[in-house]
């Protein structure tokens, strides 16, 4: 008969189809009913870390909730940085664990709940009798709050005869908030009435209107107000129309769009959370722009905010476009504003030079070259470090679940090599490209071999090798502080990669970027996995960061 593990495992497969871990004492018999008695694809990653990791980026690649497993003890602690990173997020997920047995903890056990909480993910023990129908309220949960849940089985429970495995209903899924009451109405009235009369009107979009499939209503409505348009970094390409879009605000976007966006008389945030480096510290918008923002947060979330509707970015979007398309037009004549500006020029980035004055290649012309290069057809993860600015200025991508950074949100390096997994997994007909700096890349080098198993041909790593932790000495050396914590001996990555599998290229011009070309054109079914060391100047400090560095100064 079942086992409580199989309950678990046979329950969880029917609403989660990928699952990645490290097997352990505590999870064995788990992976074995995932393994041979459901159709749920286990994929193994090397760090427990890992196995978080994967199941986040899976989710934010495809949309679908995957599940992480680990052994209790240190299997457990070890994924607790992933975890927070996921609770900052708002990544659902299941984490599926062994625990302290229930006659209690052993030397080795550790207050897993405890942990869990204290960085804001919430546990559910699966008992003898309730093993499926606590399952499905973990799910529930974790899809209810955009959370990720910790779904614990206690070692003595495990292996216990449970019965046949019962139906349970399918997770309960909350409809899209819709305005509620007098203040939400008359607030969308006063924002339609705002874009209507506005002469230099402004649409704003971030991660949460592309989760709430606002992308057509948010386009309907930046034609019918002749709005430009921009994305936080998580909301790239949610706006269907390019032609209009100034890219990602904040540090990653082009000086010229974000001159542009402090022109705006009236601005509308769909689905964004605005915090400091998408408010470019608090510069984003002019004094004198009025704002308003539509998110599911219970209020608004940041000062500049003059009014705030509580709602689902596609309900509320949709509600705008009927009440602007049926008011008569009270529009400034003229040619709209975004007609009379030139978008391109607005988005140039610096070209950069073939070789940085210290001799090292410079990271804008590398990053340029290789946008020139990649597939077209490409999904970009990000691990954390100086330079996320690169892949995020020059790297466009066609939708926000095309680029993500995992690690970002709780301010983590050392998450890039499992986020290919999860991406590998999600995505099976895209390239996989990963941008890592070579201190997150040393952090989660265990995970190199499982990137390059999971994405196999349809891989390619850039790592930006300044032989420091970038972002240290551009805060802290330049305040004249030690730098000797700061710096890396330089490693060879490309021989890394070969000794898992890769074919491992060093780049110290940008011709040897010519490989990358040639490998884009040869079949993925044949091809290795491509790692591409870039040894680059770390002089060449990327604009976000300089930000940084004047706010902090």
């Amino acid at each position: 008969m079942p086992s409580v593990s199989a309950h678990v495992a046979l329950t969880l497969a029917q609403h989660i189809d990928a699952v990645f871990g490290v097997m352990g004492n505590g999870n064995a018999y788990f992976l074995d009913a995932i393994e041979t008695q459901t159709d749920a694809v286990f994929t193994a990653v090397r760090h427990e870390q890992g196995a978080v990791v994967a199941a986040d980026a899976h989710f934010r690649a495809s949309g679908r909730i995957a599940a992480g497993t680990s052994t209790y003890g240190a299997g457990f602690t070890n994924t607790l940085t992933a975890l927070a990173e996921a609770v900052q997020a708002r990544v659902p997920l299941v984490l599926v664990v062994g625990d302290e047995p229930t006659s209690g903890p052993r030397p080795w056990d550790v207050d897993q709940i405890a942990l869990a909480s204290a960085v804001g993910a919430r546990t559910y023990t699966v008992g003898h009798a309730d093993a499926a129908a606590t399952t499905v309220i973990a799910i529930e949960h974790a899809l209810t709050y955009r959370l990720p849940v910790v779904l614990a089985i206690p070692y003595d429970v495990a292996t216990l005869d449970a019965g046949s495995v019962p139906e349970v209903p399918a997770p309960r899924l909350l409809t899209p908030l819709a305005p509620k009451g007098e203040f939400a109405e008359g607030m969308l009235d006063e924002i339609a009435a705002a874009l209507s009369q506005a002469e230099r009107p402004f649409l704003l979009a971030g991660r949460g209107a592309w989760l709430a499939g606002a992308g057509d209503a948010l386009g309907e409505l930046a034609a019918l107000t002749g709005a430009l348009t921009a994305s936080s970094a998580l909301g790239r390409g949610v706006f269907p129309d390019g032609r209009f879009d100034l890219g990602v605000t904040g540090g990653f976007g082009a000086d010229g769009a974000m001159e542009l966006i402090r022109t705006a008389d009236v601005a509308v945030v769909f689905g964004a959370a605005l915090n400091q480096f998408t408010m470019r510290f608090g510069e984003l918008f002019a004094p004198g722009t009025r704002v308003f923002q539509i998110d599911i947060a219970p209020a608004a979330t940041h000062a500049h905010i003059g009014g705030f509707v509580r709602a689902d970015a596609r309900v509320a979007a949709e509600a705008l476009v009927a009440r602007v398309g049926s008011a008569s037009s009270t529009a400034a004549p003229g040619l709209p504003w975004r007609e009379s500006v030139d978008v391109a020029a607005a988005r140039t980035y610096e070209k950069g030079d073939d070789l940085a004055a210290d001799g090292r290649l410079d990271p804008r012309s590398a990053a340029r070259r290789i946008a020139e290069l990649l597939p077209r057809d490409r999904v970009v993860v990000s691990d954390g470090g100086h330079f996320i600015g690169w892949a995020n200025m020059y790297w466009p991508v066609e939708a926000p679940d095309r680029m993500m950074m995992v690690g970002t949100a709780f301010q983590s390096i050392g998450q890039g090599w499992p986020s290919m997994v999860g991406a590998a997994l999600a995505r099976r007909e895209s390239t996989i490209v990963l941008t890592s700096g070579d201190g997150g890349g040393l952090m989660a080098i265990a995970d190199l071999e499982s990137a390059v198993r999971a994405a196999a041909g349809r891989g390619i790593a850039v790592i930006w090798n300044d032989a420091a932790y970038g972002a240290e000495v551009n805060l802290y050396g330049l305040k004249g502080l030690a730098e000797g914590p700061m710096r890396i001996p330089e490693v060879d990555f490309a021989a890394f990669g070969a000794a898992v599998g890769a074919e491992g290229v060093v780049v110290k011009t940008l011709a040897d970027l010519d490989r990358l070309g040639a490998w884009a054109q040869e079949d993925a079914a044949t091809r290795r996995f491509l790692l591409l060391d870039l040894r680059i100047s770390g002089d060449v400090i990327a604009p976000y960061q300089q930000e940084i560095i004047r706010v902090n100064s």
